[in-house]
């Protein structure tokens, strides 16, 4: 099977990133403020058991990346899953699931952006946090704009810094829980089962909860396919990211985790308030705890800016290679990049950032309700496509390098799974406003793509299996 070229009448996109930015984005591109200051949150609902939350999160990412890399190896697209979900489903499913992920990220660049202008806002309180967010916005933008090789450099480096805080915080942690450093002593792992309540104080319901909230957090590694195809070799560099999801959630996440909730009571009222790894860090007695975290945490809400301007710009140019946005989206610079598509991402991006500040607050948490079950429907087309386009290939007597475990079981199981996460989530009080709001939306951008089906019953540039 041969991979698209990418091209269009307008334009194509360059071939721009090198093996070691394409490794480095799927390591930790998209880990943002939710891992060093949200996670607080999550711990905070189901103590230590959160733990639970994050190895099951962690499960179903990894099972949905390998069912995500079969298919991106096979046939390397920019529009990765909704691509596929066009193929596999039918152009409405790939219509739809384009559509929410793009918005997804639109969303998430505010959210990015706040976190920065209220870290910056607080080192110079006399200029506003809007300024700061704002200005954020418009200098990643600016990256975006320039050739993909460029963006692909900053992310590096964003994704080094992060990689390096997160080792040295697990390091320094198993130092002072060992012992090891003196004047630094913590009751350690005794809290994890015996203290506070023991591993699960508030009950399994709880870290259903919490999963819900690490979900969020999850959303995005996916994206690494759709960077790749940017790649000399996108079938490689995607196969090798998809294999390194596993060790990658199991340092990152798991690991970081531990230590937090081996070091930080969960019912520590400063826990949600100031994050998880400032409090870890003033509770080990690191000097200028709070100063440290905070540059850790611009350098990731940046980096997670970044790819989101990124990711949407992308996912809006395939939908208009394909028909499904307008043909301004399309065209691509003498250098590759869809440049409209990074400024319609952006702009966008940016009033809904100046929406939160001078608007009512119900208003825009109506906005981020809209795209609070997103993560979770994303990964649901993505095993039906696989399941459906499995078979696809079979037919077609076509020979899988890349393939998903167990097939069609776990593949089942994941469908399931993810199935009833969104049955707990409408029958709980406290997420069933964010999972109705998003398949209200999920409902009414699927009918627009049925309606748009009709009138164009086979995708643009849809790329053939055969």
């Amino acid at each position: 099977m041969t991979s698209p070229s990418f091209k269009d009448s307008n334009g194509h996109l360059a071939q721009g990133f090198k093996p070691r930015h394409v490794t480095m984005l799927s390591i930790a591109g998209i880990i943002g403020a939710g891992l060093f200051v949200g996670s607080g949150h999550a711990i905070a609902a189901a103590g230590p058991a959160v733990l639970l939350a994050y190895l099951f999160s962690g499960l179903l990412v990894v099972l949905v990346m390998r069912m995500l890399g079969e298919m991106a190896v096979a046939n390397p697209d920019t529009g990765s899953f909704s691509t596929y979900a066009d193929q596999a489903i039918g152009r409405w499913a790939g219509f739809t699931i384009g559509w929410l992920y793009w918005w997804f990220w639109v969303l998430v660049i505010p959210i990015e952006a706040l976190a920065a202008g209220h870290v910056l806002n607080q080192w110079f309180p006399s200029i506003d946090a809007w300024v700061f967010a704002s200005g954020s916005i418009l200098a990643l933008a600016v990256t975006n704009l320039f050739s993909v090789s460029k963006y692909g450099e900053f992310e590096f480096w964003f994704a080094m810094a992060k990689v390096m805080a997160i080792i040295g915080f697990i390091v320094l942690g198993f130092c002072v829980l060992m012992g090891w450093i003196p004047e630094r002593e913590v009751s350690g792992l005794s809290r994890l089962m015996e203290e506070h309540g023991g591993f699960a104080p508030n009950g399994l319901s709880a870290v259903v909860g919490a999963f819900i909230t690490i979900m969020f957090s999850f959303i995005g590694i996916e994206a690494v396919t759709i960077a790749a195809a940017e790649s000399d070799n996108p079938a490689k560099n995607i196969a090798k990211a998809t294999r390194s999801v596993l060790w990658r959630i199991g340092v990152f996440y798991l690991l970081s985790i531990f230590v937090v909730i081996s070091v930080v009571p969960w019912n520590d009222p400063l826990l949600a308030s100031v994050g998880s790894y400032q409090r870890a860090l003033e509770l080990m007695q690191i000097p200028h705890a709070k100063f440290m975290v905070d540059v850790v945490v611009l350098i990731a809400v940046a980096s997670c800016l970044n790819s989101s301007i990124y990711i949407a710009s992308r996912m809006l140019y395939s939908l208009g290679r394909r028909g499904d946005a307008p043909k301004a989206v399309q065209v691509t610079s003498s250098v590759g990049v869809p440049r409209a598509a990074v400024i319609a991402s952006t702009v966008l991006g940016l009033g809904v950032t100046l929406f939160s500040f001078f608007m009512p607050a119900g208003l825009f948490e109506f906005l981020l309700a809209t795209s609070g079950a997103i993560a979770l429907l994303v990964y649901l087309v993505i095993a039906i496509s696989q399941l459906r386009m499995r078979r696809m290939l079979r037919r077609q007597n076509i020979e899988l390098p890349f393939r998903m475990w167990l097939f069609p079981w776990l593949t089942w199981l994941v469908i399931a799974f993810i199935c009833s996460a969104l049955a707990v989530m409408i029958v709980t009080p406290e997420h069933r406003g964010e999972v109705s709001s998003t398949l209200g939306l999920a409902l009414v951008i699927s009918l627009i793509g049925l309606l748009t089906s009709r009138q164009h019953p086979q995708a643009k540039g849809a790329v053939s299996l055969g």
